[in-house]
């Protein structure tokens, strides 16, 4: 098959959908498939093309320069007939998902939708995510297939649509931490915490730090680390100073390639937290639990889904500190959990893709 994947951004830029779409493209490339990721670049500082692992990538200007709106016209002339047999779109947020479907239809190529939900670090750009929705609906609804990567999005996306549910293909992110061979966590051990996610605001690292000096009241030696870069690590480092507990706050970011590093990281953790306002289907979160950690998650859509399987705790209000230090302390008293987790593989995510996109193309599995 020759597959084309569109996504808003791409590597070298680092998210969830960034991720995704990489991990997936290496597996349908060693699979056999044909594979091209088309891709905009905002700077025109990227290279217009490359090619790695297999799959080769395209980069068309998106507009404006220093906004994350992402009009990229030349989508139109990129998306030619005759180049691919399916159109594979990537997240609804930006401008990119209807230019692209547009150009699909156009050039009379089947195409399906990924939606990432996600968050964003705008409040107005949340709270237009309805009205995207609504204006996306004629071509969304004319998608061969749309992909939820969390079971709660059929739901959510198919009410908010009016979309039945067997238009909607479940199948979720994979995780792919190697093995390592570290020390078991001991009792006496001082206690290590760890926030992880982009440093957005609605991530939520901020919450985590306001309880960090509740938790030193019962946990004298409890440090934090926090795993991510972005731009609010300004505002992290002079809360965490405000607050006297700048010495106890790691904010350091693991290369997001280097799999075996962040393998080796949360084999030290005792408590990993996702505070984030909205997550779809938190990768951090899946991690943390297949590699022993304790999971206190905030009660949002994608987080919730985790605490109902077992594999988080809800700590609500997630904003309150006094909440919040004392679930991660009763986390941390229970005992790892190693290997409680089945979790997904990317194996498994890019197999699934393929059998939607035989489906499409051939009606059959």
């Amino acid at each position: 098959m020759r597959i084309l994947l569109v996504t808003p951004q791409f590597a070298p830029l680092v998210g969830g959908v960034e991720r995704h779409v990489e991990e997936v493209a290496r597996r349908l490339a060693h699979a056999g498939e044909s594979v091209t990721v088309i891709t905009t670049d905002r700077t025109g500082d990227l290279a217009p093309r490359e090619t790695r692992d297999g799959f080769e990538i395209r980069r068309v200007r998106a507009y404006p320069r220093r906004r994350d709106y992402r009009f990229a016209p030349g989508l139109v002339r990129a998306i030619e007939p005759g180049r691919w047999d399916i159109v594979h779109v990537q997240s609804y947020h930006t401008a990119v998902a209807p230019i692209a479907m547009l150009a699909a239809l156009r050039s009379r190529l089947p195409y399906v939708v990924t939606f990432h939900g996600g968050g964003h670090a705008s409040r107005l750009r949340n709270r237009l995510r309805g009205a995207q929705l609504a204006a996306l609906r004629p071509l969304l609804a004319r998608a061969k297939a749309l992909v939820a990567v969390a079971e709660f999005e059929i739901a959510y996306y198919g009410e908010r649509l009016g979309l039945p549910r067997e238009r909607f293909v479940f199948i979720p992110n994979g995780a792919d931490l190697p093995a390592v061979d570290a020390p078991p966590r001991r009792a006496g051990d001082p206690l290590l915490v760890a926030s992880i996610g982009r440093l957005e605001r609605y991530k939520g690292h901020q919450h985590v730090i306001a309880a960090l000096p509740v938790l030193l009241r019962s946990r004298p030696d409890a440090r934090l680390w926090i795993a991510g870069s972005g731009p609010y690590e300004h505002e992290l480092r002079t809360l965490a100073a405000q607050l006297g507990v700048a010495d106890r706050v790691e904010i350091r970011a693991v290369p997001p390639e280097d799999r075996e590093l962040m393998a080796r990281r949360l084999a030290r953790v005792d408590v990993a937290v996702l505070a984030s306002e909205f997550e779809t289907h938190p990768l951090a979160a899946i991690e943390a639990a297949g590699s022993g950690c304790r999971v206190v998650v905030a009660d949002s859509p994608g987080l919730r889904e985790l605490a109902e399987q077992g594999l988080a705790r809800i700590a609500d209000p997630v904003t309150d500190p006094g909440a919040l230090a004392a679930a991660v302390l009763e986390e941390s008293e229970r005992p790892p959990v190693p290997n409680r987790l089945a979790i997904p593989t990317w194996d498994d995510c890019a197999a699934g893709l393929r059998e939607v996109y035989r489906g499409v193309l051939f009606g059959s599995p």
